[in-house]
């Protein structure tokens, strides 16, 4: 069966890489795509990379546009595709890959994104480690889905196994993620100019403010966290995509370091996409790039007692596009891993 597809935000990074990636699954056809300001253009003109479609053009992003499709996926800033999704039918399969349906606290909404607060949809990260089973378990047959922050599902798979297994404190959880520009989207800002990130890394959102901490410590209570506290600064550095992240917890008292591995072993072993490293290897970023993969490698620091994960994924794939097209397969029934690459590109 072919299923046919609506893309919105199609001239943004995100849908732009949702589009790179459908031009290869056998089971999607794409059929309108839509943007803003660029709406009327063709779509070949704003994302010349995509020679799959240059018959697209970019219409504008409505209800009527976007109605009538089996499958829609909305790349479209917060605080905008949730009036959208709200008049599309039941039965169409809807993707939100921004944050409007990510949070399930109206309290989190309100503090880290203010305006109106949408209820969550299932939560697009399938291999995330839950008290019971995974979330893919709550993919199936489902028709709302809300597509992870990149930042905040590599977090959350990278320390979910320890919390799951218990053999890591749920407090005191420190990530520091070094990121590409293009995870803030397509729109000129001067802090993402080429002059400001060439040969600089930068901090932002310093200081326990930046928006995906009530995503990360959901996910962690839905792995059995009690009063999960995580302290998170992500850095830009000059790459156009990747995520490094570098995260780290304490040991609970007496847990050896064979059973500590065991926890992150046990969680990902049989996964495609997520993969635990051999001991003593560790990721770069230019390992995952263009792939649906997050490769992981684990250390425990006998010293300061803590384990230390370093998970590298490409944020417009794994983190955004890859995952919101996963979890679409298992939504329909599809094979999980259709149209998703497990390879990278290199050099």
């Amino acid at each position: 069966m072919t299923y046919s597809v609506a893309v919105s935000g199609a001239s943004g990074y995100a849908g732009g890489e949702i589009l790179r990636l459908l031009a290869d699954h056998p089971e999607f056809e794409v059929r309108t795509v839509t943007a803003h300001a660029n709406a009327g253009q063709p779509l070949v003109a704003v994302q010349p990379h995509l020679r799959t479609y240059t018959h697209l053009t970019l219409k504008e992003t409505t209800t009527e546009t976007l109605a009538g499709h089996d499958v829609v996926f909305l790349a479209l800033p917060h605080g905008t595709s949730g009036a959208i999704a709200a008049q599309l039918p039941d039965d169409t399969l809807v993707i939100d890959c921004g944050a409007d349906h990510r949070l399930e606290s109206p309290g989190d909404w309100a503090e880290f994104y203010g305006g109106d607060f949408h209820p969550a949809w299932t939560y697009g990260v399938p291999e995330l480690p839950r008290l019971s089973g995974t979330q893919r378990d709550r993919l199936a047959r489902t028709r709302r889905i809300a597509a992870p922050g990149c930042n905040a599902s590599t977090v959350a798979l990278s320390l979910a196994p320890g919390v799951r297994a218990g053999v890591i404190e749920d407090r005191d959880l420190v990530s520091v993620l070094a990121v590409g520009p293009s995870g803030a989207g397509k729109s000129l800002k001067a802090h993402l100019l080429g002059s400001e990130i060439l040969g600089s890394a930068n901090p932002y959102s310093v200081g326990g403010v930046h928006r995906h901490i009530p995503e990360v410590v959901q996910a962690l209570r839905w792995a059995g966290a009690a009063t999960p506290t995580v302290s998170f600064t992500p850095v830009i550095v000059p790459m156009s995509r990747g995520i490094l992240a570098t995260s780290t917890a304490r040991i609970m008292p007496g847990t050896d370091a064979a059973t500590v591995r065991a926890a992150w072993e046990d969680a990902y072993a049989g996964e495609r996409f997520v993969q635990l490293l051999p001991d003593g290897q560790f990721p770069r970023t230019a390992d995952v790039l263009g792939a649906n993969t997050a490769l992981m490698g684990l250390a425990v620091d006998e010293w300061s007692g803590r384990v230390v994960v370093v998970t590298a994924v490409d944020n417009l794939v794994k983190g955004t596009a890859g995952a919101a097209i996963q979890s679409a397969n298992l939504a329909l029934g599809l094979t999980e891993s259709t149209g998703l690459p497990v390879n990278g590109v290199a050099p």
